[in-house]
């Protein structure tokens, strides 16, 4: 497996799109969280490694109208490269489930343990202090304000994260946590969750 991984890390290396949210380092994250729920969770290694590092293959921004295709395209550019480096051929179809069901936008139900624990691994990298900056980092790559001077946490208007970079906790970071498919990342998912609303709690004091 360590002689595929360093032609995973190579492929992606080559592949990943200039966007600071979704880096190699956003992608090895992935993968050593991924090796750690894969191992408490008895799941298959040959599906979960390959899976976790080339699900960002093709990675489309979040206002690129094909966003919720991004998944599924990755998946297909990952089965066509694992084949030209003769990756066993009996992985490449829960690979490819895995891959198309790790993202968000894309609502595909994971239907197997190895597609739950790369999409648990690609969401905990959404939260906690790293989650804060990558949704910062997102936000002011589409030129999104802040927050909205007059009503920042949304108290007394709908929240509206296509204006706002800091109305996607309560759209979207802030409901992780509960869609976290295996119990070592729901636990993480809460304690990082509680790390993001400590944060904008000093926000708040200081706006």
């Amino acid at each position: 497996m360590q002689a595929f991984e360093t032609l995973f890390a190579q492929f992606i290396a080559a592949e990943l799109p200039a966007d600071a949210a979704h880096d190699l380092n956003h992608v090895k994250r992935v993968v050593k969280t991924a090796k750690r729920l894969c191992q408490l969770e008895s799941a298959n290694v040959q599906v979960v490694v390959p899976s976790a590092w080339l699900h960002d293959c093709v990675t489309l921004a979040k206002d690129d109208p094909r966003r919720s295709q991004s998944s599924l395209l990755a998946a297909d550019k990952a089965i066509a490269f694992l084949k030209r480096i003769d990756y066993p051929q009996q992985y490449h179809d829960a690979i490819h489930h895995v891959i198309h069901a790790h993202s968000f936008s894309a609502r595909v139900t994971p239907e197997t343990l190895e597609a739950k624990i790369v999409q648990d691994a690609d969401r905990l990298d959404a939260l906690g202090a790293i989650g804060v900056v990558r949704c910062l980092q997102v936000g002011t790559t589409l030129g999104r304000p802040l927050y909205h001077a007059e009503d920042p946490f949304c108290q007394h208007r709908e929240a509206d994260d296509s204006r706002y970079t800091l109305d996607h906790f309560k759209l979207k970071l802030f409901t992780l946590a509960d869609t976290m498919q295996t119990a070592a990342a729901r636990e993480e998912a809460r304690h990082r969750t509680r790390v993001m609303q400590d944060f904008l709690d000093q926000l708040a004091q200081e706006i």
